[in-house]
């Protein structure tokens, strides 16, 4: 599929088959995560992959515990993405008042999901859940932090379609329109 078609079909899937999710797939989308830009290439990331079922459940749950993503412990796979700030990133973005390693952390994210869907996997980007209860049960230090998860598996829906706001809405050339 071309890209723009690629683009079109990555949807945020909620609901996955038994079919489970082979190594070699996996790794394809984990390599290309790591293939993202980045600050200054600081790279600033590492990625749990939770594949053991009792522990896919019990950080399901922890996802849910905001009342949100009650779907997540029945997901085959899901993948923790941590960040890993190098101290320079930090100080360089903070004095710029911009979070480039977090901006670096959603474009791997990105390319990991795009990469899913072109190899027919499913996936849902997971921003909301109980950090600190999910850091304790993968055994995540303190000060690091842990913003986004990915559930991963062989979607059991169709592609819906995408309801955006228009080109008119959305884009402006040379000044900003309201």
């Amino acid at each position: 599929m071309d890209f723009y078609e690629l683009v079109e079909r990555r949807q945020s899937d909620r609901h996955y088959s038994s079919r489970q999710v082979e190594p070699e797939v996996l790794q394809k989308c984990l390599r290309a995560a790591l293939l993202a830009p980045s600050d200054h290439n600081t790279q600033p990331w590492k990625f749990i992959v939770v594949d053991d079922p009792e522990l896919v459940r019990q950080v399901g749950e922890a996802a849910a515990g905001y009342g949100m993503n009650k779907w997540t412990s029945k997901a085959p796979i899901i993948v923790a993405a941590v960040l890993d700030q190098p101290m320079g990133s930090f100080l360089g973005g903070f004095l710029l008042g911009k979070n480039f390693a977090l901006m670096d952390l959603g474009m791997a994210v990105e390319n990991f999901c795009l990469q899913a869907t072109d190899l027919g996997l499913g996936t849902c980007i997971l921003g909301s859940f109980n950090e600190i209860k999910i850091k304790k049960l993968l055994g995540i230090p303190r000060g690091v932090r842990m913003p986004l998860m990915i559930s991963v598996g062989y979607p059991r829906g169709l592609v819906r379609d995408k309801k955006r706001k228009s080109i008119e809405e959305t884009v402006s050339y040379n000044k900003y329109n309201k």
